[in-house]
């Protein structure tokens, strides 16, 4: 079992320098050099839906295949997202971790009303996603993440690596600088594995009830449709986020 002693914090300095350090790094190069900072205690996640984390998953599993391969089952994926999933597991002969919500979508139902994203998709996100990600993160010092700065608006200012005040650990994105030409380029050059919904027109794959075909050019636009939203929370800091950790 993972224990639960996270490392000293990392000064902005550290970061900096990281950064500086690793800016012409390829993607597997950050990976290798992640792992031999954090050895088991660097975990990445991934949604199965988009081609980024795929792209991550394929590399993690060839240059640091220790590290752990994590999800969130919110109970509403798309069944092409699920069935991805077990398709990866047989691919590539691992074993993904799994972290669930509290509750599930019945239980919730019976506490929180029918439907709750309809009403509140911020409190649906923050108990279904947010909430069990960073109780899943506990044990680990750094995350990595499938985050690009061309994902759109809210995330063009994302970093190689970062602090996560939220999660409390040091995230890496080893594919922040990658176009979406790029992403997809690795994953023919590799035969990588990634959800048939992309080939169907979406470009931003979450939870079933909330996902729609973009409506405009930002590839995060049919998330949400209605609300103003196009972010979970995962990855905005509290400041930023408006999304509280369910109590």
């Amino acid at each position: 079992m993972l224990d639960l002693v996270r490392s000293i914090r990392p000064t902005s300095a550290e970061i900096g320098a990281w950064n500086t350090e690793l800016a012409t790094a390829t993607p597997e190069e950050v990976l290798t050099w992640g792992a031999a900072q954090w050895n088991h205690h660097m975990a990445l996640t991934c949604s199965f839906g988009g081609p980024a984390g795929m792209v991550l998953l394929d590399m993690i599993v060839k240059v640091a295949p220790a590290t752990p391969a994590l999800y969130i089952d919110t109970g509403v994926l798309f069944p092409e997202t699920y069935a991805l999933i077990e398709q990866v597991e047989q691919h590539y002969g691992i074993q993904l971790a799994v972290s669930n919500p509290h509750r599930t979508i019945a239980e919730q139902e019976a506490v929180e009303g029918p439907a709750l994203w309809t009403r509140d998709p911020n409190r649906c996100c923050a108990v279904r996603k947010v909430q069990p990600l960073a109780e899943t993160l506990l044990p680990f010092d750094a995350w990595i993440t499938g985050l690009r700065r061309d994902n759109g608006s809210t995330r063009a200012q994302a970093q190689l690596v970062e602090w996560s005040t939220k999660y409390q650990l040091v995230k890496l994105n080893p594919l922040v600088a990658w176009t979406e030409r790029d992403v997809w380029r690795y994953i023919h050059a590799h035969k990588v594995l990634y959800n048939p919904l992309l080939d169907q027109g979406y470009t931003s794959i979450g939870c079933a009830p909330c996902t729609r075909l973009p409506t405009s050019d930002d590839p995060r636009s049919g998330r949400w449709v209605g609300f103003g939203k196009t972010e979970c929370g995962l990855h905005l800091e509290p400041e930023a986020s408006g999304v509280a950790l369910a109590g």
